[in-house]
């Protein structure tokens, strides 16, 4: 099963030193290892943007490249919009990507894995799984 990983997992992999490693990089590290690891364009654009370096931007679109974007569809925008709109109604606030991110993830049967606590809210209203499950 693949695993829709958040730009936050993504930049703390990204940015953290291997010495103090973050327990969901070490996640993250073994999705990729086993082939599991999911993105599509809006998470590869958040990632990619605010790079002032244009051989660091470079480098790291280059490695993005092994993981093949999520062809995401006109129902995939709708639901979005429907998450929104649903969580709204039930005073939750989040991005356009947020919810995007959820009705992906939702729509393939995908868990998401995140460290924005926001998630967590869009849980409570919404058909979606946070990755692990186990210990929360």
């Amino acid at each position: 099963m693949k695993v829709l990983v958040d730009t936050s997992v993504w930049s703390l992999a990204l940015r953290r030193s291997k010495e103090h490693e973050h327990p969901v990089t070490l996640l993250l590290k073994s999705l990729v290892g086993d082939g599991r690891a999911a993105m599509f364009g809006p998470i590869r654009q958040e990632i990619l943007s605010g790079i002032k370096s244009k051989e660091q931007f470079i480098s790291l679109r280059d490695h993005l490249k092994a993981f093949p974007d999520i062809v995401l569809t006109t129902e995939d925008y709708e639901e979005a919009a429907r998450f929104f709109n649903l969580c709204r109604a039930n005073g939750i606030q989040g991005s356009n990507t947020d919810f995007l991110i959820c009705a992906t993830a939702s729509r393939r049967d995908m868990p998401i894995l995140t460290t924005d606590k926001d998630f967590a809210e869009f849980a409570k209203v919404l058909p979606i799984e946070i990755y692990p499950e186990e210990g929360r």
